[in-house]
């Protein structure tokens, strides 16, 4: 990592932790329903504050507030943190009931519908880790010693007890192989594993920027990639005329059939990498470079 990981000072509110219950699904399960209900969203709360008070010391001075919606892990990684932002402010609306601290759930309506911001992106459904969002609130002392504890040992320590698994698998209606807990953090570092994995190691440093430090500019300039700049919370890529694209990432090619295979081989890599970006909500704009102009000082 090398942009500011501090993600908690990015949510605007009392000193909290931020947090996900990862639910990595069987290979050929589909989640029957996407949210549930107050009552079974409760049970499902209880459980994971039990969890979480057991292996996290001070956690129960603190209050929980958890979302029983699943999402894609790339819905919760947006700049501003979103969903965990929205789960805040409902957080800030709920009544008090007496002293001391509260687990809150949120999950469907009483007619079963999942309330806005907790809808999932139907596009990127079907992977096989769903996160749901939790966050804890409190004193700025308790708070701080709490998210540097979780952040020391969750990632490694973190699974859910058998029944809380048995649990999120009964009410969302979906085969589970392992449920831990995971700090937004932890997350974020595991999805950068997993793009490494996947080819896209080249983008991790301006999708990082872009989430954690988005006033800051990151470039990706490593030819044969495409070439992007982040720079005020927008991705602009650079679209080259076939010439320019050779000079710059093709200079040792040979034969018109080679140079066209790999020309439409670096327009599909710029539609994936705009695509992964889109996935995190952050802004992508394709620019148009003229042929024979310097690519990067059009994205400027």
């Amino acid at each position: 990592m090398t942009a500011d990981p501090d993600i908690s000072r990015q949510v605007p509110s009392q000193p909290q932790v931020l947090g996900v219950l990862a639910l990595e699904l069987s290979d050929d399960s589909v989640p029957a329903r996407g949210a549930l209900g107050q009552q079974a969203a409760g049970e499902l709360a209880r459980l994971l504050g039990r969890d979480l008070g057991a292996l996290v010391p001070g956690v129960r001075e603190l209050d929980l507030v958890f979302a029983a919606a699943h999402f894609d892990p790339a819905e919760l990684l947006r700049p501003g943190w979103p969903v965990h932002r929205r789960l805040d402010e409902l957080r800030a609306r709920a009544p008090k009931a007496g002293e001391g601290p509260r687990i809150i759930a949120f999950g469907s309506d009483a007619s079963g519908a999942t309330p806005l911001p907790f809808q999932a992106d139907a596009q990127l459904a079907g992977g096989r880790l769903r996160v749901l969002p939790y966050l804890f609130v409190g004193e700025p002392a308790a708070t701080e010693a709490v998210s540097a504890h979780m952040e020391s040992m969750l990632l490694d320590l973190g699974m859910a007890q058998a029944d809380t698994a048995l649990c999120a698998q009964d009410a969302f209606g979906a085969r589970i192989e392992h449920a831990r807990y995971l700090t937004l953090h932890d997350l974020l570092a595991m999805t950068a594993l997993q793009y490494r994995n996947q080819g896209l190691e080249p983008l991790w440093d301006v999708l990082e920027t872009a989430l954690l430090a988005p006033t800051s500019e990151a470039w990706l300039d490593a030819p044969p990639e495409p070439l992007l700049r982040h720079a005020d919370g927008v991705v602009r890529i650079a679209l080259l005329a076939p010439q320019d694209w050779r000079i710059r990432c093709a200079a040792g090619e040979t034969g018109e059939a080679r140079l066209a295979q790999l020309f439409a081989m670096y327009e599909a890599r710029q539609r994936q990498l705009a695509a992964v970006l889109q996935a995190h909500g952050v802004d992508v704009e394709f620019v148009q470079v003229p042929t024979g102009q310097d690519p990067a000082a059009a994205l400027r």
